[in-house]
């Protein structure tokens, strides 16, 4: 069994704001699409700092993270809004160093709903028909 990587679309969700109050063109939303790993040992989002700097995102303060060699250091967090095919959330990211891979952590797949299929290599929703939450 490989890595599950996926496209995903990540958005200035304050230029989004924007837009929609009117202040900002669709077209100046700043965007980008990238490949992404699905790190199911992972809580949040990562993104890496040159993609949170093309994207304008400001940082709102930091989380200890751990590294695969144990070295623990803190990290810038920020909010973006994220799109795996045509289901999108608003959430927070942590920025990763310079040349690190977007990772999309267990936050994203709960609210988006999906599984990690890993035989397939691939996410894959939980509900055909969307995401679905249990309110009780």
């Amino acid at each position: 069994m490989g890595e599950i990587r996926a496209s995903v679309t990540l958005e200035n969700r304050d230029d989004r704001g924007a837009v929609r109050l009117g202040l900002l063109a669709e077209g100046d939303v700043r965007r980008t699409t990238t490949e992404g790993v699905v790190d199911t040992g992972a809580v949040s989002l990562v993104i890496p700092e040159e993609i949170a700097t093309q994207l304008g995102l400001q940082h709102w303060g930091t989380r200890t993270v751990v590294y695969a060699d144990e070295r623990r250091e803190e990290r810038p967090l920020t909010d973006v809004t994220i799109e795996i095919g045509d289901l999108a959330t608003r959430t927070e990211a942590i920025v990763g160093p310079a040349g690190s891979q977007v990772l999309i952590g267990q936050t994203v797949l709960e609210i988006l709903d999906l599984i990690a299929d890993c035989k397939n290599r691939r996410l894959a929703p939980r509900h055909p028909e969307g995401p679905v939450l249990a309110i009780r």
